[in-house]
């Protein structure tokens, strides 16, 4: 019975031992073959079509779809996309037949390989990642969420720019273009339906560093208008080209151009010689009296040199005062400028050809400097002359021995000799301010005797009428003798006093008062006929 009963337990254990190998067995996962694995991850990219419809695809094909924007029909979409990898792409899909396979492979660095199979009514194409060939590469989810999400953003920013953006391969074809290009080319190419797109504007497509041109459209494109400034810049593969609507700017210089023509045709019949440095100190405007006055070259200045550049010419053609070293001539440029930038240059030129120029700097609107250069040896000589003139009759009535002196018919002293500073100790040309009747009259007064004589004389000077020529007689306070004061009219309403001492007689005692002829007559004037002053 024990036996049995071991026998039973033994039997017991071995049927337990049995059903847990057997659930190990069932409850152990099966691990994922790693090829299996890669296999499923790396689907391939195929698309079927019926004409240009999409019929089916495979899930990394409808995930390029999506990826690829431009044209709505997937046809257009994924010629887009394979157009510019694959220059032949529109003759060989026209030309293969069905059950017929064409190989093409991506001439943009070989990384894509393109199967075009014909299936009777339509086409299958398969698209193959030489890059990738034969490795297994798996992305998470959350990456591919972000970049899909930046591409959006990308895609989006791009497409709300107006502003035609494109890139072209080192042959000028077009491989990628925005919204605002497509525009462009349906507006003045109709509807995209093929690759590469067509070069609107022309801009050329050799890699030579950055650039900028102005380029027109043959018609206006709304609301971009006509007029582009197209910007670009190498990048790898291609340039990337940017045009920016230049219609406003365009509109704009042209109405400053119509104002420099005007003031122009304003300034060339001006003696006077007109230079505008603009703020960057390059000749803007001048007018044909500059060309005269400066002897330089049109086509020199026509070549919008710089300041310093027009003043070399100036100096090389002895124009400038020729200055004693060359630096001291670079100082008195940059003093110049500035003077003439403060408003405050202004400089006569003495010319070796005897010439004489007068130049004026000033200051213009938004940083710019205007020269005037006016030729005024014809004032200078005329002033010269004048002096000299005046000079020659100064030194005639100075050699006269007769006191004489002149009053302008405002009253001031403008001529007298040295007579006359010697015998009233008097001199006007050593005084500061000028000397007029009123004054004369009582630095005379205080030298003789009181006479009626000064007032008349000066009623004689203010009062535009009576005026004819009379004398008078003074006595000197310090008794020295009397002196004949003659007194005429001169030219311009001026008086003429001459002023005539004589000897008294030995034994006459001074007189205290003598009038003068000009009173006496005054009083025989108001008498009757017949009857004399007593």
């Amino acid at each position: 019975m024990l036996s049995s009963a071991l026998l039973f337990a033994a039997a017991s254990l071995a049927a337990g031992f049995l059903a847990l190998l057997c659930l190990s067995l069932i409850e152990r996962p099966r691990a994922a073959s790693p090829k299996a694995t890669a296999a499923g991850a790396l689907d391939p990219t195929i698309f079927l079509f019926e004409g240009h419809d999409l019929i089916d695809a495979t899930l990394p094909a409808r995930r390029l779809l999506l990826s690829l924007g431009g044209a709505d029909s997937d046809w257009d979409r994924l010629m887009a996309y394979l157009a510019p990898r694959f220059p032949t792409l529109l003759e060989d899909v026209e030309s293969v037949m069905a059950n017929e396979e064409i190989y093409l492979t991506s001439d943009r660095e070989n990384d894509l390989r393109l199967r075009i199979e014909g299936t009777g009514a339509g086409l299958r194409f398969a698209i193959e990642d030489l890059a990738q060939e034969g490795q297994a590469v798996l992305l998470d989810s959350l990456s591919v969420r972000a970049q899909e999400q930046e591409l959006g953003d990308l895609r989006e920013t791009l497409g709300e720019l107006a502003m035609p953006i494109w890139r072209t391969t080192p042959d000028g074809e077009v491989v990628w273009a925005n919204r605002g290009y497509l525009d462009i080319v349906e507006a003045t190419h109709g509807p995209v339906s093929v690759w590469p797109l067509p070069q609107v504007f022309g801009v050329d497509a050799s890699p030579h560093g950055a650039a900028t041109r102005r380029l027109s459209l043959p018609h206006p494109v709304a609301p971009l208008g006509r007029w582009f400034d197209c910007h670009s810049t190498d990048l790898p593969g291609g340039r990337l080209h940017v045009a920016l609507p230049a219609d406003a700017l365009v509109r704009t210089e042209g109405s400053l151009k119509e104002f420099v023509q005007t003031l122009s045709k304003t300034f060339a019949h001006l003696s006077v010689g007109l230079a505008i440095f603009d703020r960057e100190r390059r000749l803007a405007l001048f007018n044909p009296a500059l060309t005269d006055l400066s002897t330089l070259q049109i086509d020199f200045l026509s070549g919008r040199p710089s300041l310093h550049s027009f003043l070399d010419r100036l100096r090389e053609a002895r124009i400038l005062p020729e200055p004693k070293d060359y630096a001291s001539w670079r100082r008195q440029i940059t003093e110049l400028e500035s003077a003439a930038a403060a408003g405050a240059y202004e400089e006569t030129w003495t010319l070796p050809t005897g010439q004489t120029y007068r130049v004026t700097g000033r200051p213009h609107p938004d940083g710019a400097l205007a020269f005037l250069i006016e030729d005024i040896s014809a004032e200078v000589s005329l002033t010269r002359r004048f002096r000299s003139e005046i000079q020659l009759g100064q030194s005639v009535i100075d050699a006269l021995d007769e006191a004489l002196c002149v009053f302008s018919h405002t009253g001031d002293l403008i001529m007298s000799n040295r007579a006359f500073a010697s015998l009233w100790d008097l001199d006007p040309s050593a005084t500061l301010g000028t000397v007029n009747i009123f004054e004369a009259l009582r630095h005379w007064q205080a030298r003789t005797l009181p006479n009626p004589v000064w007032t008349e004389l000066r009623d004689f000077v203010l009062s535009p009428q009576d005026r004819k020529a009379w004398t008078a007689e003074i006595e000197r306070a310090d008794g020295a003798g009397p002196i004949l004061c003659t007194i005429s009219p001169a030219g311009g309403g001026g008086t003429l006093v001459r002023f005539a001492t004589q000897a008294r007689r030995p034994g006459e005692a001074p007189r205290e008062r003598v009038k003068s002829v000009r009173h006496s007559r005054r009083l025989n004037l108001g008498l009757p006929p017949g009857q004399q002053l007593a």
